[in-house]
């Protein structure tokens, strides 16, 4: 038995976005609002709609070569990918964290010696040159400053907060799942954007395939939604008038 022309439309437009309502509404049927909603369902659950929709699915995997395993794979590694992977915030010492006696720890020599000649041709030009002489940087904290190293507990300066910054991975050596969760960067006017594919989406995707968030609601043929809405609206208010 063949289906009608609008139910033909409706498994049509049911396989743009898997959206039983919308797909019912572009198909032409006039019911809106929640009745829309319990007809399109109660239409999936149609035998002759239910097969036509497989065969068109099973026709289509065909043709693209993509199974359902694989979309299941693909939602299932960017639900479970560690953002971390691809980008983090980080805590990380504060120029005082390691320096020796908490002084300011320089790089390296050459970068103390830089600093020391700038403030030195500034000094000169001050009124009070005796005051700005003695304001001048020191070495005292020593060198080997490395920025990625953890904040030190006891620090005077940060207080063991060390300071944020933010880190990207180089998306060239991500993991196989992390590469599954990175979509791209955006280069913006305060530097770049990482763009990562949407994890809650990915597993809600998992859920509604699973059948996770099937519709409780079943209208029988025939019966009037507003009848059943007001009928159990009473059976609730009589409940409460009972306790």
């Amino acid at each position: 038995m063949s289906l009608s022309p609008k139910q033909q439309r409706f498994v049509e437009e049911y396989l743009v976005d898997l959206n039983a309502t919308a797909a019912y509404r572009r198909a032409g049927y006039a019911a809106k609002g929640n009745a829309a909603e319990v007809n399109a369902n109660r239409l999936l659950r149609n035998a002759k709609v239910a097969a036509a929709i497989s065969a068109a699915m099973a026709a289509r995997s065909e043709r693209t070569e993509i199974s359902q395993d694989m979309v299941i794979r693909e939602w299932l590694a960017i639900a479970m990918a560690d953002p971390n992977e691809v980008i983090q915030f980080r805590r990380t010492c504060c120029r005082h964290c390691h320096g020796e006696g908490h002084a300011y720890q320089w790089i390296d020599r050459d970068e103390f010696e830089k600093e020391l000649a700038a403030a030195v041709a500034l000094a000169g030009d001050g009124d009070d040159e005796a005051a700005a002489f003695a304001a001048l940087p020191t070495d005292d904290g020593g060198f080997g400053f490395h920025r990625a190293k953890d904040p030190h507990p006891d620090c005077p300066k940060c207080f063991g907060e060390g300071r944020g910054d933010v880190f990207a991975h180089d998306t060239r050596r991500l993991s196989k799942a992390a590469g599954r969760l990175y979509a791209g960067v955006k280069i913006t006017k305060d530097g770049f954007e990482i763009k990562l594919r949407d994890q809650d989406k990915a597993l809600d995707s998992l859920a509604r395939h699973m059948g996770m968030f099937k519709e409780k609601i079943e209208v029988e043929a025939g019966e009037n939604l507003a009848d059943l809405i007001a009928a159990r609206r009473a059976k609730m208010l009589k409940a409460r008038g009972e306790e």
